[in-house]
């Protein structure tokens, strides 16, 4: 019963994702007619126009980018939790590093783990 009612909510979830990207759309939209409307045909309303367009494009182009960049910085920070916990399960069984050597390896500060991150996703998005 608890399954499904986890998968049932990822579905909504989901589908409430889907919703709100498409009433964003729609809203931008409804914005881009609206300012098209106001303008007249004259030629410097047409250079407006494709200013315009442009505009929305690279606006949208980069909200593309910020979803792509949560996205990567949620898959990298999984990544870590699991390295870690594989890390402190190994020191546990008595292998080598020790607990004590694992902190000073895994605990760094929060710029030096970003950085870190950036330069892995460069080097993932490159490959």
């Amino acid at each position: 019963e608890k399954e499904n009612w986890n998968r049932e909510k990822l579905s909504l979830q989901k589908s409430l994702k889907q919703a709100d990207a498409e009433l964003s759309k729609l809203r931008a939209e409804i914005r881009s007619e609206a300012f098209l409307r106001e303008l007249g045909s004259d030629s410097e309303n047409v250079i407006l126009r494709r200013i315009y367009g442009k505009y929305l494009r690279a606006e949208s182009f980069r909200k593309a980018l910020i979803y792509q960049k949560k996205y990567l910085l949620l898959l990298l920070g999984g990544f870590q939790e699991c390295e870690e916990a594989t890390l402190a399960l190994i020191a546990r069984m008595g292998g080598q590093p020790s607990y004590t050597d694992l902190e000073i390896i895994t605990h760094h500060s929060k710029g030096f783990t970003r950085f870190r991150s950036a330069v892995r996703v460069s080097i993932a998005i490159s490959r």
